[in-house]
């Protein structure tokens, strides 16, 4: 049986779930990415609670390549988790390749101050 694509990123996500998990100390900064935008949460999976999240849909008057969005969530999610007083994080790359729009957000993360 042959996956799909998104398949595919499902099964690499649930297994690298097995490994990465956020506590209270380092939260999980979780990435979506679909065809038209790229969604953050930084989530307590202790307690179950999403601390901090944007989206390409929440950002105001930003405009560029899907790259450039990404970067600007990538800023976004860093200053709203650092408002909610989180500083590290552990990053979860939702089965995506860590390249292109992925890496354009913790890339942005990481100069809006997160650090992982």
């Amino acid at each position: 049986m042959k996956l799909t694509k998104e398949q595919a990123r499902q099964r690499r996500h649930r297994r690298v779930r097995g490994r990465v998990a956020g506590t209270p100390a380092r939260p999980r900064l979780a990435v979506y990415r679909s065809n038209r935008g790229i969604y953050a949460q930084v989530i307590d999976d202790d307690a179950g609670r999403t601390l901090a999240s944007a989206s390409t849909e929440t950002l105001d008057g930003v405009s560029g390549s899907k790259s450039d969005l990404a970067t600007a969530v990538g800023r976004e999610v860093a200053r709203r988790a650092l408002e909610a007083g989180v500083e590290r994080v552990v990053f979860d790359r939702g089965g995506y390749l860590y390249h292109g729009r992925i890496k354009a957000l913790a890339d942005g993360a990481r100069a809006g101050g997160l650090e992982f």
